[in-house]
């Protein structure tokens, strides 16, 4: 027999996890959509397996509750934790959450005569497996960017956790600057906030670096946009629409005294994030000011690319159903296990 039948209904997840990363690679959004059929999916799941096992009175059907209870209370809980605590952006601890759902133990494929995934745990939960091997493809990165660098002739401690590229080519881009008009910061202004300031005032980024001494005196804001949330799904290059014309006098509401003084806020940074209505991924003034200050007299700049969970997560879970618990596996080698 190649698999249960629940097991090779749960092969069906796995394009799914691929189209996700892609779009989170291209996108850094996935729609909150995806997630409730996911999670209707594994409780199903979840459901039919239970069923089968009834009256779960053997050893079997004991270790399937203990193992789909530690996935279900300790791991689906551990993706929430992990995005109250930061380290998670929403969609990847909802990404946890529905493989804590549909994979709390682990599945059996016969392929040519041999049975994945080739590496079990003692524990027997699925889900952790997922993890754990996610972890350590997400250790990768920071190598291979290193690697990169190294190529380039990076030799510093932030090779590990940037890389520069051209300015211009930030409209296109996710991350996070690794440096604002002081140096090196690893507090730097996030790219999509970027996006949102310059949707806000309806210009583009090669508006600003024409003429920066313009746009950071406060007077110079006129009419004002939706920001969005900064996507690069969204709007015409995404990268503020429209550019303003330098001779357009200013339109609509004009500043109050204190947004008018040119050293009293520049780039009308503290007037952008009182106008928004939500956040702007944590920036403050002073790093949105700091952020512009860069990109606006430098061609290239240090970027932190960040990857998004989502996408280890996706080759982790293919990893798992074909190789098992590479963690496992390792401590196993060396004797721990």
């Amino acid at each position: 027999m190649f698999a249960t039948l629940p097991d090779l209904l749960r092969l069906l997840v796995v394009p799914v996890f691929a189209w996700a990363a892609l779009r989170d690679v291209r996108t850094r959004r996935l729609p909150n959509r995806i997630w409730p059929p996911l999670y209707a999916f594994g409780a199903l799941l979840l459901v039919w397996e239970t069923a089968t096992l009834w009256p779960l009175a053997g050893i079997e059907s004991r270790l399937f509750l203990v193992r789909a209870a530690i996935s279900l209370l300790f791991v689906a809980p551990l993706g929430y934790a992990f995005w109250y605590l930061g380290a998670f952006g929403g969609a990847d601890a909802k990404a946890l959450i529905a493989i804590a759902l549909l994979f709390p133990t682990f599945p059996a494929y016969e392929v040519a005569g041999v049975t994945l995934p080739l590496v079990e745990t003692q524990i027997g939960v699925f889900s952790l497996t997922v993890l754990t091997n996610t972890v350590m493809l997400g250790l990768a990165y920071p190598l291979g960017l290193a690697g990169l660098n190294l190529l380039r002739g990076e030799r510093s401690m932030n090779m590990f956790l940037a890389r520069p590229v051209a300015t211009e080519s930030l409209p296109d881009r996710h991350g996070r600057l690794f440096e604002d008009d002081e140096g090196a910061t690893r507090s730097g202004l996030d790219l999509d906030a970027l996006r949102m300031y310059l949707r806000w005032r309806g210009v583009t980024l090669a508006d600003l670096r024409a003429d920066p001494d313009r746009f950071r005196d406060p007077e110079s804001v006129g009419e004002t946009f939706d920001p969005t949330d900064g996507g690069t799904h969204i709007g015409p290059r995404t990268d503020g629409g429209t550019a303003v014309d330098p001779e357009r006098e200013p339109e609509g509401e004009p500043p109050s005294d204190a947004e008018s003084a040119a050293d009293g806020d520049p780039w009308a940074a503290e007037r952008f994030l009182a106008e928004i209505d939500h956040g702007a991924y944590g920036t403050d003034a002073e790093t949105l000011r700091g952020g512009l200050a860069v990109v606006a007299r430098t061609d290239s700049v240090l970027v932190s690319p960040g990857m998004p969970f989502v996408v280890p997560m996706a080759v982790g879970l293919v990893v798992s159903l074909t190789y098992g618990d590479a963690l496992f596996a390792l401590l196993g080698a060396v004797g721990l296990v």
